[in-house]
């Protein structure tokens, strides 16, 4: 035991003679982020692919540099499996928890799935105060508890979007096409869940006050695959615009249902499955006409370098079926949260969460999503100029392409209605 002990102080002692000291020799390994997420779901999938590419980007060009240490960066991931139905919200922050308690991240990204799990997760982070950089889970509530309480929550990000931005982007999408059609009957038919009711309500209420009749909103559970009820009155009520609003992998059945029913409506709003480039071939083509948002740029890449690279090595890294897969919502800025945290450690040359959490605020870079800043709510705004902000888009299927519609900015082409 003696000689183990000085053992130990020799090689101390020789570590200080060459300028270094036993925390710096033990701050060489890793640096690891953790990615708590739904991990049986296609966001959650595309999502923790777009962070390991990022890490395996920033590795292969030397890692990140914290106190004169290049160090690398490694992934651990759970299942939190929020999005089955059934799995209590309790359970998820407990695979949160497991995660941050066996492999000690220095941050978090991706994070929740559920809005309903996001809003208590920001407590289990203000617990044990790491960044944590939010990719999907789009609760209103987000911003609110941040400017309740700053010193709480500081440690929490949003680089997704959120749920009133999304709410915005798909109103005013609706406005374009009032205006442009003239058309002012939707009906709304929609996912049971906290982010799902929330947007069919808030774009209801917008559209109502820009002249349109809202016809109906229909709400169904998490695995639900019969939709005729809602189509069947939608028709008969003559509804112009069907808005539907799930990510539940069963709501493609409602495309299909809507075209053997042979309903004349425009559908337009976000089907999860309904969003990848594969779609097309998946529901054998009719899809035809469908407006379908894709809630940050990823799998449709802007005509900017960051985005096109993402996009381009995404594929290369995971293979052309793969890309063609790519969910609508997560991956972009799943890929660009890793950036965005490595800069920030950078900056701070210091894992010291305090210290990477003032570098955060201060971000001001180029992304795969446009142009990354964070307000005061530590949320990335989503606008209309990719050189100023994010963006959120929305494309139209038309002869197996989506072509995009949405921005105006960085719109293919107009929206057309059905034929």
């Amino acid at each position: 035991m003696i000689q183990t002990l000085r053992t130990a102080a020799s090689l101390a002692l020789a570590a200080l003679a060459l300028g270094a000291s036993p925390a710096r020799a033990a701050d060489t390994g890793p640096i690891v982020l953790g990615v708590p997420t739904a991990l049986g779901t296609i966001e959650g999938q595309d999502s923790l692919r777009a962070a390991k590419l990022a890490v395996e980007e920033i590795n292969a060009a030397g890692g990140v540099e914290v106190g004169g240490v290049k160090r690398k960066l490694e992934i651990a991931s759970i299942d939190t499996r929020e999005a089955e139905a059934g799995v209590p919200v309790l359970d998820a922050l407990a695979a949160m928890e497991k995660l941050i308690d066996e492999k000690k991240p220095a941050a978090i990204v991706v994070g929740s799935f559920r809005s309903e799990v996001l809003i208590p997760a920001m407590d289990v982070i203000a617990k044990y105060k790491i960044p944590y950089l939010c990719t999907i889970g789009m609760a209103p509530g987000f911003e609110p508890k941040i400017a309740g309480d700053y010193a709480k929550y500081k440690y929490n990000f949003r680089l997704g979007l959120s749920a009133p931005y999304l709410v915005g982007n798909i109103a005013k999408t609706m406005g374009f096409i009032h205006q442009k059609l003239g058309w002012d009957k939707m009906y709304f038919v929609h996912q049971d869940v906290a982010w799902a009711t929330g947007t069919a309500g808030g774009v209801a209420k917008l559209s109502a006050a820009a002249g349109w009749k809202v016809l109906g909103n229909d709400a169904y559970p998490t695995g639900s695959r019969d939709f005729s009820s809602s189509l069947t009155k939608a028709k008969a009520a003559g509804a112009q615009v069907i808005v539907p609003i799930f990510d539940m992998p069963e709501s493609g059945v409602l495309v299909k249902q809507a075209r053997s029913m042979k309903v004349p409506a425009l559908i337009a709003g976000f089907i999860s499955p309904a969003a990848p480039a594969t779609s097309w071939a998946t529901f054998n083509g009719e899809i035809g006409g469908l407006v379908n948002f894709l809630f940050e740029p990823g799998s449709i890449p802007l005509k900017t370098p960051r985005s096109e690279h993402f996009y381009q090595a995404y594929g290369k890294a995971y293979g052309e079926e793969t890309l063609r897969k790519m969910s609508g919502h997560g991956p972009g800025p799943s890929y660009d949260s890793v950036y965005v945290l490595a800069a920030a450690i950078r900056r701070a040359n210091s894992l010291a969460p305090d210290a990477v959490v003032a570098q955060l605020e201060k971000t001001d870079m180029d992304g795969a999503i446009g142009h990354i800043t964070f307000n005061k709510n530590h949320q990335v705004p989503f606008g209309d100029d990719p050189k100023k902000e994010a963006v959120t888009l929305a494309f139209q299927w038309r002869d197996g392409k989506r072509v995009v519609v949405y921005p105006e900015s960085v719109a293919q082409s107009h929206i057309e209605a059905p034929r």
